[in-house]
């Protein structure tokens, strides 16, 4: 049972096992809570974000010994915060709703540095989070700036 849960809550609610895309599936949850989340207070937004994260650094590296492999395609909680994180820089709209998918899904597959530097040199799931931490940072100050030129 214990293996079950890692797995369902690693791979994102099981979207990480999409055939295809997984990461892109794997970050739906987070759209899905910046929606659902709009009209409450933005520390509600950040809790979650938090909450995502530490759980997501717990379970990855948990994930990482069952599945065999360091940051194996088929985990997705690290999708979650990092996509919930991107939400933090901007009230709710939806324009900021898809604007921020696609920004940080974008931010997320160029890891730039220094994204890949956490992916690559953090341990267990330190550097599977660390890097969408970063991607969702970097997605989240974008989208912010953009949102001055729109709104």
């Amino acid at each position: 049972m214990k293996n079950f849960l890692i797995k369902f809550f690693a791979s994102g609610f099981g979207l990480g096992y999409a055939p295809v895309f997984p990461g892109t599936a794997g970050s739906l949850p987070g759209v899905l809570l910046f929606y659902l989340f709009r009209n409450e207070p933005r520390l509600y937004l950040a809790a979650l974000a938090v909450l995502f994260t530490g759980v997501g650094i717990v379970v990855s590296t948990e994930a990482e010994k069952i599945f065999g492999k360091k940051d194996a395609p088929t985990i997705a909680i690290d999708e979650v915060a990092g996509q919930l994180i991107t939400y933090l820089f901007v009230p709710y709209s939806l324009i900021h709703l898809i604007a921020g998918f696609v920004l940080f899904r974008l931010f997320d597959i160029l890891k730039i540095f220094p994204a890949r530097w956490a992916q690559d040199n953090l341990p267990r799931g330190w550097g599977v989070v660390g890097d969408d931490v970063v991607a969702g940072v970097q997605a989240g100050v974008l989208l912010y700036l953009l949102s001055h030129f729109y709104t």
